[in-house]
């Protein structure tokens, strides 16, 4: 692996660095992709996610590798957003609720457009929430573990969270990386959701995470009053704060990924139980590590 500075920001660099690399593949991963944090960063969001995507498809025409390289672009189940129809797949409509997923949606289209324009291969993969302890630490799932973690080692007493029921369509990541290369093997380039088809919420996350350390969570009281305490000793472990709350809420994802079954043969290997447990695990041991992690 050889690793190249660059930015999405930048033009330049990234010419330089496809007409170095010649690449084959391209997989645009790169975004400010917290969705809460993209309400107070809207204009950085839409210039890395949106025109980031375009500035890298004009990089690939610029050095003419539009007929060479294939390209796939990370798209989001937030392009969904107030949802319009359950399950969501290829051919439900957009309505996204954040700045995050309003910069995605360009980058969708811009794609769309670049393939049919310039005949290039470029896939959308409409991925929903995939997760694993390489996680990001605000991110809710990985904030969960992290807490249970450290409630488990004596380390913390509670932790705060927001929409306790939200629910979403939560996969691992390691399926979903699958799922992405095996787009760029077919022979022509299409768009695909990638998605479980399993719907939680943050409320049964967190009770999931609180089982796998031999703890039973309770929930008492609604909305901003609600706290979840430990069943046999009554400690208040989780509670809510209004400010994780986002401004637009998303209140239900859940994927509808029959296209990439039945076209590109793929379905998700691991169940919800089973990424709770293995992030559980890393963080333990993380936390066993370096309690100041």
């Amino acid at each position: 692996m050889k690793l190249h500075y660059g930015d999405l920001t930048d033009s330049s660099c990234l010419v330089k660095i496809i007409s170095e690399v010649k690449p084959d593949e391209i997989y645009n991963l790169g975004a400010q992709s917290h969705v809460k944090v993209s309400f107070d960063l809207a204009e950085y969001t839409a210039n890395v996610d949106a025109l980031g995507t375009l500035r890298i498809m004009d990089a690939v025409r610029t050095v003419g590798l539009e007929k060479k390289v294939r390209f796939y672009q990370a798209s989001t189940s937030e392009l969904y957003g107030k949802v319009q129809e359950v399950p969501q797949n290829e051919k439900t409509p957009f309505y996204p609720r954040s700045p995050y997923g309003v910069a995605k949606l360009y980058a969708y289209w811009i794609v769309t457009n670049y393939r049919e324009a310039y005949g290039m291969f470029a896939c959308n993969g409409v991925l929903f929430n995939h997760e694993s302890p390489r996680r990001g630490e605000t991110f809710v799932t990985r904030k969960i573990t992290r807490s249970v973690a450290k409630i488990a080692l004596g380390q913390m007493d509670r932790f705060e969270l927001g929409n306790l029921d939200a629910k979403r369509d939560w996969g691992h990541a390691r399926d979903y990386v699958e799922a992405m290369w095996i787009m760029l093997q077919q022979d022509t380039p299409e768009d695909f959701v990638i998605a479980t088809g399993e719907t939680h919420s943050v409320r049964e996350f967190v009770e999931l995470a609180f089982n796998h350390i031999g703890k039973s969570i309770i929930w008492e009281g609604d909305g901003v009053n609600e706290v979840g305490k430990e069943k046999n000793s009554g400690v208040i472990r989780v509670t809510v704060n209004s400010k994780y709350y986002r401004p637009t809420e998303v209140d239900l994802l859940l994927g509808d990924s029959t296209k990439a079954r039945e076209q590109l043969n793929w379905k998700p290997k691991v169940t919800f139980g089973e990424l709770v447990s293995e992030m559980m695990e890393a963080d333990l041991q993380l936390m066993k590590q370096n309690p100041l992690a």
